[in-house]
């Protein structure tokens, strides 16, 4: 009998990952080795583990998007009294009613279907061939065919198709930012490295989908396709959007309505019955009202005041890949920026040259303040420019050099300040040894202008002192102040910015070149190169905007925090509470995170998963926000946001694929555009909102009231139906046309409390509304009592409902602002529609034809003036509203002087 172990099981060991085991351990787990695997048994892993592709959604069906436009409890009300009066056969009243709805539905669906045709980001970062051994020989695979196990070979300029482990590398480099977010090339090596060693400094690791910028190495394939650790940020993009806010409102708005108005049409329809009409005409009567009421070109109207926006945001660099984040973005309180290729270039430059002489500000043109000693600085810039790989890629205004970054930046600042020629740096050197990680210094060896040679050598500061001798100063050679060094280069590095040291020696004739050179010693230290990835012009006074907008900026970076908080101060974000950090959000629970990001302008060194939980810890409190980035790294925040915003040249298309909105200039100045577009496009939806519903009120009011009088119907049914098309058939789309009033970045965001409507719309409409309802069913009943015949009491009715309606839409143009500060033609087709539809109710009054088929009379001069005079009362009412409360709030403190909420 076999022994039973005695007490509790063992727990199992925890895996050794990757990046901590040898090679030969790599190897020997993965059935593998230095060779490669043969092609037999690459084909059977294949079939195993699936090609090496990332999984993206597939487009929505056509007829998804086309039954979209009829999900609506408006729309559903409309669609059911079309049927009923289709089944009646009142041919015109449900003709009118499908007519509204095909031309709904039809303007949402071809928008909806252009905007994803446009925007669908290509699966571009699958690999389409590597070099990989095969049976011992190095041969050309498909990227989709690698398989864990293969050894794939980098050089300078390709693309890693898969997460590898290395075991060989020669001066290898990585372009890690789509990943990390951080500009800097990652130095690769081979050697095993802690289990506890984060994503980012995983330097034995090449990651899928990242750039080779120079070196050569060898890796082992550890994961392919979903497995890697840009499929696991992948799969945190996929999955069904979030509705937005502008999309949360109108649901709820409709509902209300919906609710609103079936309950009203049902107390009608009964207490018109009580009071002895017949049930078709009551029928009738509450289909036609029920047009006139319900807001049912609301989805018209958000369709094209959107689809202007987009426009809008196109002419200004913003390309919007889902109507309602036209809106979302005006409605935005914090955005979240990725810093690198976003808030800045994405690449580097030389900002400052520091020497014994004193610290220069290069990006300052020469004689405006600099030191007396300009040689001491040239002496620099060309021992960064000599040692140096760089190439001129373009010698176009701003000269532009590819290779290492480091070293296209030094190459660039030198030949630009006139240190070097560019004939003369790219001079064959008589001697040259490339940077090497471990030695933390390249070095060349050059002939100076009187024949002699000089050894150049560059590196990290470090290196550098622990092999100089002298120090140059601007009466010569002096003593070493190791130091006065130290304490420059501490004072660079707080500022943010990366140093590189610079020395020389003039070889002596007897000395003999070797290769590879022997370790330098007796150098004469020059200086101190600091560079660093600037900011994009414009973006400080684009920071200071979203400020004053009431709109909270989050720098969200994989960068060190000295290095982000840097950027962030140059940027005009406060940087008096320190950056927070990936370490620090592990250690808060998400109250805590929230309440820290409320004081914190600065999130560092934090992983895409804490970027995403920063959105989420936003969200929870009440925030609407966006983030904006071009990396892979953003993708899961970019789609998790209520607005993502990705770069469109040059981010990744994982990125666009997860974004709302897509900038075509790299530039987050555009943003702010966008932003303010945003408001505009909210506030014209908002205005024709405030319009409908105060109509419609007037309407429902109306009808209720002349019911409960015991009066003859105030309206008949196809009259309310006439009533829809010359009130606000076309109106309250002219409305969506209406410009900005001009302080859209002055206003503080529209909390997500807030509905549609403000409370101080609601009140206008509510007065508003009562008002015209009451104006009408009081024309009515004195016309009745002074004798009139009903059809000339329904038609003055009618036409005074008319226009109240009109000056109603002119007093909607501003919410804020007095009409009169408006000018009278800075709506165009609000005008001429306006006036259209008024001349189009003349012509119905008075051609025989339309006047017998609506039962309306014409009416005189005096008649048509006392409607626009009562009419005009309307504006008056607002005009006075509005008068109100602008003195109320005369001394109310400007949105960004405001405490933050």
């Amino acid at each position: 009998m076999t022994p039973q172990p005695s007490g509790p099981d063992p727990i199992p060991a925890k895996p050794v990952p990757w990046h901590a085991m040898g090679s030969d351990a790599v190897f020997a787990g993965l059935s593998s080795g230095p060779d490669g695997l043969g092609a037999a048994e690459a084909s059977s892993r294949l079939t195993d583990v699936g090609p090496n592709e990332l999984s993206f959604a597939g487009a929505t069906p056509w007829w998804r998007v086309l039954l979209r436009q009829f999900i609506s409890p408006l729309i559903g009300i409309l669609l059911a009294a079309a049927v009923v009066t289709l089944l009646q056969r009142h041919w015109v009243d449900s003709g009118a009613i499908f007519l509204v709805l095909c031309i709904n539905a039809a303007l949402g669906f071809v928008q909806e279907r252009k905007a994803e045709a446009d925007v669908r980001a290509l699966q571009s970062l699958s690999t389409p061939s590597c070099r990989a051994l095969r049976d011992g020989i190095e041969q050309t695979v498909p990227g989709r065919d690698i398989v864990p196990g293969d050894v794939v070979l980098l050089e300078s300029g390709e693309r890693v198709p898969a997460d590898l482990r290395l075991f060989d590398t020669n001066g290898l480099q990585l372009d890690e930012s789509m990943l990390t977010g951080e500009p800097f090339a990652a130095t690769k090596h081979p050697d095993q490295l802690p289990a506890d060693t984060g994503v980012a400094d995983r330097a034995n690791i090449a990651f899928s989908g990242t750039f080779v910028g120079s070196g050569r190495g060898r890796g082992v394939v550890i994961a392919t396709g979903p497995r890697t650790a840009l499929g696991e940020i992948n799969a945190l993009v996929q999955g069904p959007p979030g509705k937005s806010p502008l999309q949360l409102l109108t649901h709820s708005l409709e509902r209300r309505i919906g609710l609103i108005v079936l309950a009203a049409l049902v107390f009608i329809f009964i207490a018109g019955l009580v009071l002895g009409n017949d049930v078709s005409t009551m029928f009738r009567t509450s289909v036609g009202l029920a047009v006139a009421t319900i807001p049912e070109s609301l989805p018209i109207v958000l369709t094209v005041a959107l689809s202007l926006g987009v426009s809008r945001m196109a002419k200004r660099n913003a390309i919007i890949r889902t109507l309602p984040a036209v809106e979302t973005l005006g409605s935005t309180d914090v955005i979240g920026s990725d810093k690198t290729g976003t808030l800045t270039e994405n690449r580097l430059t030389v900002e400052k040259i520091w020497t014994t002489a004193g610290l220069v500000d290069i990006t300052v043109a020469p004689g405006n303040g600099q030191p007396s000693e300009p040689k001491l600085v040239r002496a620099v810039l060309r021992a960064g420019a000599l040692t140096n790989e760089a190439t001129l890629s373009s010698e176009e205004e701003d000269l532009e050099y590819s290779g290492d970054a480091v070293d296209a930046a030094m190459a660039k600042a030198a030949v630009a300040r006139g240190a070097i020629s560019e004939q003369t740096r790219t001079a064959p050197p008589l001697a040259h040894q490339p940077y090497e990680p471990h030695l933390r210094y390249s070095q060349t060896v050059h002939v100076d202008d009187h024949g002699g040679r000089i050894l150049y050598v560059k590196g990290s500061p470090e290196a550098v002192l622990d092999a100089a001798a002298t120090m140059a100063r601007g009466d010569g050679d002096g003593p070493l102040d190791r130091a006065l060094i130290h304490t420059a280069n501490e004072a660079l590095g707080r500022d943010g910015l990366r140093v590189i040291a610079t020395a020389s020696r003039t070889l002596a004739e007897s000395e003999k070149l070797c290769s590879p050179l022997p370790a330098p010693s007796g150098l004469t230290f020059l200086g101190l190169e600091g560079m660093t990835d600037p900011p994009r012009p414009g973006v400080a006074e684009a920071i200071a905007k979203c400020r004053r907008a009431g709109i909270k900026v989050i720098m969200i970076t994989g960068d060190h925090p000295a290095t982000a908080t840097a950027i962030a101060g140059r940027l005009g974000l406060p940087i008096d509470k320190p950056a927070l950090t990936g370490v620090e959000m592990a250690e808060l629970d998400d109250h805590l995170l929230s309440a820290r990001l409320e004081q914190a302008s600065v999130a560092a060194r934090v992983s895409p998963v804490e970027k995403l939980r920063i959105v989420h810890a936003l969200q929870s409190a009440g925030r609407v926000v966006a983030v904006t980035g071009d990396g892979v790294n953003d993708a899961p925040a970019l789609k998790a946001a209520a607005i993502g915003v990705a770069m469109g040249r040059s981010g990744t298309d994982v990125a666009r694929e997860a974004a709302d909105v897509v900038l075509t200039d790299d530039n987050f100045v555009t943003i702010v555009h966008a932003v303010e577009e945003g408001r505009i496009t909210f506030a014209a939806i908002r205005k024709t909102t405030y319009f409908l519903l105060s109509t419609g009120a007037a309407a429902l009011v109306a009808v209720t009231l002349s019911v409960f009088a015991g009066t003859p119907l105030l309206f008949l049914p196809v009259q309310m139906l006439w009533m829809n098309v010359v009130t606000n058939g076309v109106q309250d789309i002219a409305l969506a046309f209406e410009a900005a009033e001009g302080d859209e970045l002055a206003r503080p965001p529209r909390l997500p409390s807030e509905g549609i409507l403000s409370r101080t719309l609601w009140f206008r409409a509510g007065i508003t509304g009562a008002w015209m309802a009451l104006a009408v069913i009081l024309s009515f009943i004195v016309e009745l009592h002074a004798g009139y015949p009903e059809i000339h009491a329904r038609t003055l009715a009618l036409t005074m409902f008319v226009m109240l309606s009109l000056f109603q839409v002119f007093s909607s143009r501003a919410e804020n602002k007095s009409l009169f500060q408006l000018k009278l033609h800075g709506n165009k087709p609000l005008l001429y529609t306006s006036l259209a539809a008024l001349t189009l109710h003349w012509a119905a009054m008075t051609w025989p034809v339309t006047a017998g088929l609506l039962e309306l009379t014409p009416l005189n001069a005096w008649e048509w003036l006392l409607c626009a005079a009562v009419g005009s009362t309307v504006l008056i009412i607002v005009e006075a509203e509005k008068a109100v409360r602008r003195w109320a709030h005369r001394n109310e403190v400007p949105v960004h002087q405001q405490p933050p909420r």
